[in-house]
């Protein structure tokens, strides 16, 4: 029987584990004594085994790997790539902030209202005079039936009242109210 190198690097570990037929055995030692390459595979895969069975290997003192990573890092040269990558990241997170911060501002937000089922009434004229009162809810046009606590009102101008979180009275304010609806249900 005869090998070539291929099958001799196939059934190496068998060969060294005497797992092999006795034939191929005598074939293997024929091809060790004429193939140098296939020799020193043998013997590398020899001193391998060897090397890992010994008991007398050591094993890497308490720490070293990471006294080894620290050093490693610290020899590492800095790449300009790593630090266009942290500035592109830090951009975006200042970006990011800035447009929840900007989102939250006063400019883009409506005041929270005074009460929780309230829409701010936005077809009320800005400059219009307007009661409120200092318990309340709601802003009222000047005589309007339903003002409550009467004793304690002040007037206003209804962008104030808007801004304090006040809503609209839907009875006394209902033209300003259904005009700011028809405006926004027309198709455009």
């Amino acid at each position: 029987m005869v090998v070539n190198c291929k099958q001799v690097w196939q059934e190496i570990s068998n060969y060294l584990e005497d797992d092999v037929d006795p034939s191929l055995r005598v074939a293997m030692e024929a091809h060790f004594r004429e193939c140098d390459r296939c020799r020193s595979v043998l013997e590398g895969t020899r001193n391998v085994i060897q090397l890992y069975g010994d008991e007398r290997m050591i094993d890497a003192p308490l720490g070293f790997s990471h006294r080894l990573q620290r050093r490693l890092e610290e020899n590492i040269q800095p790449s300009r790539r790593s630090f266009l990558g942290w500035m592109v990241a830090a951009a975006a997170t200042v970006l990011v902030a800035g447009s929840f911060e900007l989102a939250r501002s006063s400019v883009f937000s409506r005041p929270e209202q005074r009460s929780e089922h309230a829409q701010p009434g936005t077809g009320v004229p800005p400059d219009m005079m307007v009661v409120v009162s200092s318990d309340g809810k709601i802003f009222h046009a000047s005589g309007c039936p339903f003002i409550h606590d009467k004793a304690h009102v002040r007037t206003i101008a209804a962008r104030e009242a808007l801004k304090e979180g006040y809503a609209p009275c839907t009875r006394c304010m209902k033209k300003y109210l259904l005009a700011e609806l028809n405006s926004s249900s027309l198709p455009a």
